[in-house]
Order: structure tokens, then C-alpha cells, then sequence
């Protein structure tokens, strides 16, 4: 179902309750840690996990709820999360015939994205005068405004505010495409309340600056589908509704990279070299403990994918002496980075479990800029606009005030 009123605050007390209190299993990460808190509670699903090969754990990366012959306590932490994160899809309207040169540079994958999201804004009173946030070329935006109402283009790239306006002139609209940043003090100006603004995969503080200006501007309405949560200027994540502001909950910005940990969209080729990544630094990862003589993970910076070929023992003294670590004595290259492909097929099954937390956290993201809405005077509804195959960010927030 969509959720709308009341239904709003219960599941997000349900959801605030659920992942409170299985914090232990969410929170740690597999990839940093060589034994995780919950493994000694749980021996049994631990080592029925450990034991299972890369190629199982990929099977069910996007889809863990799906992992039903695990042992215990899974089996009821997946019926559990598949009740909570329940939504309804909004009822999508057709648009009509739209010119192929709406969609002129759009790539196919993002043109779908663009027309789902579009055809699910069923607000009671039309829209005159669309405000496109953070619109890049202004895509989104002229499908909407198309063909004869007004649109406003707020972009911080010029080159693309550029090119967004030489499309919107060849289709004759009446839209104007200002480059804008819009975090900084003077961007409340752009909103005004005749404006109905939208904003389709815009992340962390840039759409949650969007909400803030919106319901102070006046909007009668806007349309928003979040992104990227952790990206924001604060270590820690800070609520906006007053349920979220009583939680016990700190999200730090680990904890809001987890929903966005799905891979719904990467080519093999990018998973490969993915894996062969992650397999590499787990390696390192041991190697940089009998280093150190530590027990404890050490940070890594993102390295550029010429270094993947790169030989692996090159690869580690290279990595070493970019940490400022010990040069590594001799030994058996081959036999630690099997290591570090043996220990990637247990890092990815032990992310079954946290991975059944992913839309949880992010139904409790979005629900508390709903309640956030709901406090700003905006009845609010919150349900999906396309299927997670198309993209894993499909919530959709849509919010407008009484008549």
C-alpha cells in the first residue's frame, strides 16, 4: 500500500524499534572486522555462512530476503524486514505522446527512470510552473513541463545548465536554466510558492535542502525521490522530524552508505574488476596487520584501476609504502591473495544478514523527511514509481498541502 497519514508515524515507529534493537548485526561491517559481535550468538548461521562459496553469496546480494535455508535467526530477521519494507507502486499515468527530442543525450536506462518517475505525480491541482532541482540538463523537467507550461532549471555544472538551455530553446518552452548552488545562503530566493518543485535522485543535503526551502517558500506541492544519504557535511546523520530527533539512533555515515550497498545496475565486467578489488585489499588487509602487529582494520584510499594491473605483490608493496608501513618480507604472493579471495566469499555471505537491514534503514530515511512534511503542514504520500530493476532508489516521496 501507499503510505499515507498515520500510517506514516506506525511504521516508522515499527521500523525505529527493529533496527534498534538488531543494531548489532547492522552496524558492524564484515569487510573491516575478521570476526563480527554477533558470531558467538549466533554460531550456528555464522559458520553455515562462512561456509558457503562467492558464487552463493552473489545469488542473493540483491535479494537476501530470498536466502530461506539459512539457519536461524535469519529466516525470522527476513520475514520480519519483508513486513516492514511492504509498499505500494503509485498508479502511473500516460503522457502522452512526448517528441524524440525530449530525450535527446538521455541514456536509455536514465530516459526510463525519468518517464516512471513522471508519470506518477498525481497531484489534485495541475501544476503550472515546475521547479527541476539540481536538473543537470534539465531531462526531467521538460518531459514535465512539456508543452506549454512553465519550468525553472537550478543546476551548480554551467557546462550543463548551458546545454540544457540550448535543449529547451529548440523545443520552444518557456524554461529558464540557472546555474545555482543550491546549499548557499542566496538559493532560498529561487524558490517561490507557485513553484512545483521535483527532484529525481538528488543526494544527501542537497534534496533535504530542497524539503527544508520548499515547505518554507510556501510550495503548494513538490515531488522528490532521495539518494546517496550519506552524503551530507556532518559526521552524523541529523534527523528532521520530531520522531526521528526522539530516536536512539545515531546514524554515522557508515551506517547511511548501507542502503545503497546493492549493485542492481553494474556490468560484469565492473563486477569483476570489483571483486578483484575488494579481494586485493582484503589480502592487504592481512598483510598490513602482521605489519603493524595490529588486530585492527586499516583505511585504505580509493586507487586507481591501473593499479589492479598491477602484480600483486607489487600491488602490496606499493600499497604499504603508500601507508607508510614496513616494506613486506618475502613470502608466498600466491598464497595471500587466495587468502584475500577466500576471505571476500565469507565477507560477502556474512553481508546477507546487515544486507536484510538495507531497506529498512532507507524506508526510515525517507519517512522521516515524510514526517518532516507532515510537521510542515503537507499531506504526504510514500510509495514507489518503478520496480527496483530499473533503479534501487525507486521511493517516492510526494507531498501537498490541503486545499
Amino acid at each position: 500500500m501507499i503510505l499515507s497519514g498515520n500510517a506514516l508515524a506506525e511504521r516508522f515507529q515499527a521500523l525505529d524499534a527493529f533496527l534498534g534493537q538488531h543494531q548489532d548485526i547492522w552496524r558492524p561491517r564484515p569487510f573491516t572486522l575478521l570476526e563480527l559481535p554477533w558470531e558467538t550468538r549466533h554460531p550456528i548461521l555464522a559458520n553455515w555462512l562462512r561456509a558457503r562459496s562467492l558464487e552463493q553469496a552473489e545469488t542473493q546480494h540483491n535479494h537476501p530476503e530470498q536466502l530461506t535455508e539459512a539457519p536461524p535467526p535469519y529466516p525470522e530477521l527476513a520475514a520480519q524486514a519483508r513486513q516492514l519494507i511492504s509498499l505500494g507502486q503509485f498508479p502511473s499515468h500516460s503522457l502522452g505522446d512526448t517528441p524524440h527530442s525530449l530525450f535527446v543525450d538521455v541514456p536509455g536506462r536514465k530516459r526510463q527512470q525519468i518517464e516512471a518517475f513522471a508519470s506518477c505525480l498525481p497531484f489534485r491541482t495541475q501544476p503550472t510552473h515546475w521547479l527541476d532541482w539540481c536538473s543537470g540538463k534539465g531531462h526531467l523537467g521538460r518531459l514535465l513541463a512539456w508543452p506549454a507550461q512553465q519550468l525553472t532549471c537550478l543546476e551548480s555544472d554551467p557546462a550543463l545548465v548551458a546545454s540544457g538551455a540550448q535543449l529547451s530553446q529548440r523545443l520552444h518552452l518557456q524554461a529558464t536554466h540557472r546555474q545555482q548552488d543550491v546549499l548557499a545562503n542566496d538559493s532560498a530566493a529561487a524558490l517561490h510558492s507557485d513553484h512545483t518543485p521535483v527532484a529525481l535522485h538528488a543526494c544527501g543535503d542537497l534534496h533535504v535542502r530542497l524539503l527544508q526551502l520548499a515547505s518554507a517558500a510556501g510550495c503548494q506541492r513538490l515531488a522528490v525521490a532521495p539518494c546517496c544519504y550519506n552524503r551530507i557535511s556532518t559526521a552524523y546523520y541529523q534527523p528532521l522530524s520530531r520522531p526521528a530527533q526522539q530516536s536512539a539512533l545515531q546514524l554515522s555515515l557508515d551506517d547511511l552508505r548501507l542502503p545503497l550497498s546493492e549493485t542492481v545496475t553494474a556490468s560484469s565486467r565492473t563486477r569483476r574488476q570489483r571483486d578483484q578489488s575488494m579481494a586485493w585489499r582484503l589480502a592487504f588487509d592481512l598483510l598490513q596487520r602482521e605489519l603493524r602487529n595490529s588486530t585492527e582494520y586499516l583505511p585504505t584510499p580509493s586507487l586507481p584501476a591501473d593499479w589492479l594491473h598491477k602484480p600483486f605483490a607489487n600491488y602490496c608493496r606499493d600499497l604499504a609504502a603508500l601507508k607508510q608501513l614496513p616494506p613486506p618480507p618475502p613470502r608466498n604472493w600466491s598464497a595471500l591473495e587466495q587468502q584475500g579471495w577466500q576471505r571476500l566469499a565469507v565477507v560477502r555471505n556474512l553481508e546477507l544478514p546487515r544486507a536484510l537491514f538495507r531497506r529498512p534503514l532507507e524506508l526510515w530515511l525517507l519517512l522521516d523527511r515524510a514526517l518532516y512534511l507532515q510537521e510542515q503542514g503537507y499531506q504526504v504520500q510514500l510509495g514507489l514509481f518503478c520496480a527496483s530493476q530499473l533503479t534501487p532508489r525507486n521511493l517516492l516521496l510526494l507531498a501537498e498541502r490541503p486545499a
